[in-house]
C-alpha cells in the first residue's frame, strides 16, 4: 500500500493505492462501490488478473483515502484522473463496482475497455413504502426532530459521518442514461441477478444503453463478483486478446 496527496479544487486529498504486477504492460484499475474500498477488489480479482498491472485505489472518503468536501461523482472522476496523471498510468481497461462503475463510464474513452459490475447509474422508481418514509422523515425534519433521521435511512447511511452523508445524498439519485448511451468503449457488463441494491433490469438497460457492449446475468447479490471472479477474468482476457 501508498498514499499519494493530490490537490482538487484547492483542497489536499490523501489517497490510498496499490499497483500489482507492475512489469506488465497492460494497465487495469479497478474502482470498488460505495461503503467498499480496494481490499474487497483485490480480494476478488488480485489472483485472476495475473496479465495486467493492477491499480486499486480508496476513493476519497472509503478506506484509507481522505475526503475534504462534500463531492459528487464528476468530482470523484476527476480525483482519479488527477491520480492517474501525476502516476503517470495510461490505463488500458476500467473495471468499476456499483459506485465505482458510474466512475469508470465517466473515465472511459472510445478506445479503452470497460468493465461494469452491477454499475450505479440507473435511478429505479421508489417504491411506496420508500416515498413514504421520505415523506414522514421530511415531516420530522420539518418539526426539528433531526435526530429520528436514523430510523428512516439504511444501516449504512445511518453509520456515515455528515460529510460523507452530504457526498451520498449528490451522488445517490444521479440519472446516467444519457452517459451510458455516449458510451462507445468495448464494454462488458456482468450483473447479479439477486441483486436488490442495483436491479438487474438495471443492467438491461445499460447493456441497451452501450451499443458496443455484452451483457452477463449471473447468479449472486450485489457482491456477485466475488464467486464470480474466474468467468469475469477470463472475458477480460478474451476481449484483450480480441
Amino acid at each position: 500500500m501508498a498514499l499519494t496527496s493530490i490537490i482538487f479544487k484547492e483542497k489536499k486529498y490523501e489517497l490510498s493505492y496499490e499497483l500489482i504486477n507492475q512489469d506488465k504492460k497492460l494497465k487495469i484499475l479497478i474502482l470498488h462501490g460505495w461503503g467498499a474500498n480496494k481490499e474487497l477488489m483485490k480480494q476478488a480479482f488480485e489472483k485472476k488478473l495475473n496479465s495486467f498491472c493492477q491499480i486499486y485505489l480508496d476513493l476519497p472518503g472509503f478506506g484509507k483515502s481522505s475526503i475534504s468536501e462534500a463531492l459528487n461523482s464528476y468530482d470523484y472522476a476527476s480525483i482519479v484522473k488527477e491520480f492517474l496523471i501525476q502516476k503517470k498510468l495510461d490505463i488500458d481497461v476500467f473495471l468499476g463496482h456499483s459506485f465505482g462503475g458510474k466512475l469508470s463510464t465517466l473515465l472511459c474513452q472510445e478506445n479503452q475497455i470497460l468493465i461494469l459490475l452491477s454499475s450505479a447509474g440507473i435511478v429505479p422508481k421508489k417504491s411506496l413504502k420508500i416515498k413514504t418514509k421520505i415523506y414522514i422523515f421530511k415531516c420530522l425534519k420539518f418539526l426539528g426532530l433531526n435526530s429520528f433521521y436514523k430510523f428512516f435511512v439504511s444501516k449504512d447511511v445511518a453509520h456515515m459521518n455528515s460529510l460523507m452523508y452530504e457526498t451520498f445524498k449528490k451522488v445517490v439519485d444521479e440519472n446516467y442514461e444519457t452517459i451510458f448511451k455516449e458510451q462507445k468503449a468495448k464494454s462488458l457488463i456482468f450483473w447479479g441477478i439477486d441483486d436488490k441494491d442495483t436491479p438487474l433490469k438495471s443492467g438491461e438497460l445499460i447493456h441497451s444503453f452501450i451499443k458496443n457492449s455484452e451483457f452477463y446475468p449471473l447468479n449472486g447479490d450485489h457482491f456477485f463478483f466475488l464467486k464470480h471472479a474466474d468467468f469475469i477474468a477470463q472475458k477480460i482476457q478474451g476481449i484483450k486478446n480480441a
